[in-house]
């Protein structure tokens, strides 16, 4: 049974290629982009541009669609999963988008999953494999990888599980998934909660495949839990 591709320490895109060893050599480049993100000057002119970036695209499931602005998830942007574990229902609530960008024959990342996916439930799933990329990195090289892979423009849907990123961090990936184009979810623990957040959406999962939205950009935030997945 074929895996998943394992991409560390190259990754195969068409548009580019870049190798880990690079990321020492980062951060001094990165000081100047740093001081001006946390200025937020770059995050306000990139928030007046969510219309011109194209069309939401559909969650897969009906009732959450019925809910988000545009029937879906945010296009060039970054849609923020919280629980209080990685595994709570994540992959279920994505498996329908994944589903149907990689049979239309485009690319998807997974960076630092917190587990080695497991290729016959994704199948069932109705992932094509030979679309889906696995970078197996950890810490700083995590955040620095899925950055590029936001940035590069070339894959359909990145998905992050990033437990270390701050508000700062968060700020500087949405600035690269609406640079690229990219349609972005990230896991974060429960307890980032309270952190102010630029994601234009943020979704809290709960057991028993339902979830609540805790923020939601040009739409209205229910109080009540929706259910999703296959029962919903």
């Amino acid at each position: 049974m074929a895996p998943l591709h394992v991409v560390f320490p190259y990754f195969a895109c068409p548009y580019f290629a870049f190798r880990y060893v690079a990321f020492l050599h980062q951060e001094a480049a990165m000081n100047g982009l740093k001081a001006l993100l946390d200025s937020r000057q770059v995050w306000r002119a990139q928030a007046g541009v969510d219309s011109d970036r194209g069309e939401a695209v559909a969650s897969g499931h009906a009732q959450l669609d019925a809910i988000l602005p545009g029937g879906g998830w945010p296009p060039a942007a970054i849609s923020e999963l919280l629980s209080t574990g990685a595994g709570n229902g994540e992959l279920a609530l994505l498996w329908p988008v994944l589903s149907r960008m990689t049979r239309e024959g485009r690319p998807i990342v997974l960076v630092s999953p917190p587990g080695v996916p497991y290729p016959a439930a994704w199948r069932q799933a109705g992932v094509a494999l030979e679309q889906c990329h696995w970078l197996d990195v950890q810490g700083r090289e995590a955040l620095w990888a899925t950055e590029q892979c936001l940035r590069a423009g070339c894959c359909a849907v990145v998905v992050a599980w990033l437990p270390q990123a701050d508000s700062r961090l968060m700020r500087r990936l949405q600035v690269a998934a609406a640079s690229g184009d990219t349609l972005a979810f990230v896991h974060r623990p429960l307890a980032k909660v309270p952190e102010a957040s630029p994601a234009p959406l943020r979704i809290r999962l709960h057991r028993h495949a339902e979830l609540e939205i805790l923020k939601c950009r040009g739409g209205f935030a229910p109080a009540r839990r929706i259910a999703f997945g296959a029962g919903a």
